[in-house]
């Protein structure tokens, strides 16, 4: 790693008194954001709220055309991808909060800003799909044990609609940033809406041409095996992220023999990564640097790697210099 060599025998208290007094008197190292493209405080994500609002307006408003036909025409199936397209607009709804309020500064008390919202809109769309669920399935069982009269033809026309909807909702997050957990599970939800709107017109065939009442129970139960498929993945990753998991796609121990491998740095401990938001990452850690502070270009130009190369864009860094009559109360790496 380049940047000119400290100074030897640098004291590491007047250097970390040094380093207080550029960062505003905080105790840590502070490393700054070198802005490769990831959102900071709401930048960007203008465009994603306005295309979760119209998306949550196109669901909300099938929604009551599919429960108003549902009724009609006596269709379980209908009914269950109503609920299931609910369960979708108040994942929506939640989705477009957490993207307004990620956008508010940071506080005195939330001094994170509110951006691990979206992380919690995450989770709480999950929850509310497998809710969903449970109340198809538990109507379809009670529908196969007494078929009831089903029109096919409106079942039909009504999911051909929903294939529109969603289909189109499905285009406009396309557009969105694919990085973010919310946008890409709530693509990834209308998608599989639209296909299961597809399932849901086959239904209305098949019973128009058999008279099988029993098959829009059976297509309902399909349908939530599909939802469930596709919901698990969403809940475990916004699990991971709620418990401050380490977010998929960076190699924790690759991050640690960077860190390791960099000149002067004897040793690694209290290493954290976490996500912020369901766009941000942030990494903190102590560096044993027996020479004492490298210099703020040094950190400067490890932020930037750090961003570069694993997608961590929030760093903060202390500097040790190993001294044994002062050791860290953080080593070794199971102390938290």
């Amino acid at each position: 790693m380049g940047g000119p060599a400290a100074p030897q025998g640098l004291d590491f208290a007047a250097a970390l008194a040094q380093t207080e007094a550029m960062a505003h008197h905080h105790d840590h190292l502070h490393l700054p954001h070198s802005g490769h493209g990831h959102l900071h405080h709401g930048e960007h994500q203008a465009e994603p709220g306005r295309i979760f609002a119209v998306s949550l307006g196109l669901n909300f408003g099938f929604v009551i055309i599919e429960v108003a036909f549902g009724i009609i025409s006596g269709s379980m199936a209908l009914l269950a991808d109503a609920g299931h397209n609910f369960s979708d607009v108040l994942g929506l709804a939640a989705a477009t909060a957490a993207t307004i309020l990620a956008r508010s500064g940071p506080t005195h008390r939330y001094t994170y800003g509110l951006r691990a919202s979206s992380i919690l809109a995450a989770l709480l769309n999950a929850i509310i799909l497998l809710i969903a669920v449970g109340g198809i399935a538990l109507e379809a069982i009670q529908r196969l044990v007494a078929p009831a009269p089903v029109e096919g033809k409106i079942v039909i026309a009504v999911a051909a609609v929903g294939v529109l909807v969603n289909g189109l909702s499905a285009a406009l997050l396309a557009r969105a940033h694919q990085s973010d957990l919310n946008i890409r599970s709530a693509f990834s939800h209308m998608v599989a809406d639209a296909l299961v709107s597809l399932g849901v017109a086959a239904a209305g065939v098949v019973i128009l041409l058999t008279g099988w009442l029993w098959f829009d129970p059976v297509a309902s139960l399909v349908i939530g095996a599909i939802i469930v498929a596709g919901t698990w993945r969403l809940l475990r990753h916004s699990l991971d992220m709620a418990l401050d998991a380490v977010p998929p796609g960076i190699d924790a121990q690759a991050v640690r023999e960077h860190l390791a491998h960099l000149a002067g740095v004897a040793e690694v401990h209290d290493l954290h990564i976490w996500p912020m938001s369901t766009t941000a990452t942030a990494l903190t850690c102590h560096l044993v640097m027996p020479q004492g502070h490298p210099g703020d270009d040094v950190l400067a130009k490890l932020a930037a790697e750090l961003q570069t190369r694993f997608g961590i864009e929030h760093v903060t860094v202390q500097v040790e210099t190993g001294d044994p009559d002062h050791p860290c109360q953080l080593v070794p790496d199971h102390v938290i």
